[in-house]
């Protein structure tokens, strides 16, 4: 069975918790929106250059970004355990960035030829 989701958040950017009622309730955020309203697009773009989290989405990633959404096809496979456990631990979507990875070395690959 799935891990339930412990948080989740709203269209307006309001972080929900469960609760032990399996209800959702608002939880404090410690994030300055107002100071974030006021970076200039230059501060912002510094910020993300200086992020070692944050990955390269300079012009060459966005050369290798196929417009196009291809068709998806569910299988089965097996990965190893700790590479699953990594995207699972940065939480939804871990399917997809694992296919994010998977176009980015297949796309490295036809360039080398």
């Amino acid at each position: 069975m799935a891990d339930p989701i412990t948080f989740t958040r709203l269209s307006d950017g309001t972080i929900l918790q469960r609760q032990a009622d399996g209800s959702f309730r608002p939880i404090e955020t410690q994030m300055d929106w107002d100071r974030i309203d006021r970076l200039t697009e230059e501060e912002i773009e510094e910020w993300a250059r200086t992020d070692p989290d944050h990955p390269a989405l300079d012009d060459e990633f966005w050369k290798m970004v196929d417009a196009q959404k291809p068709e998806k096809q569910a299988i089965s496979i097996k990965l190893d355990r700790d590479l699953l456990d990594y995207f699972k631990a940065q939480g939804r979507g871990y399917q997809t960035r694992i296919n994010a990875v998977l176009r980015h070395y297949v796309e490295r690959m036809k360039k080398a030829g």
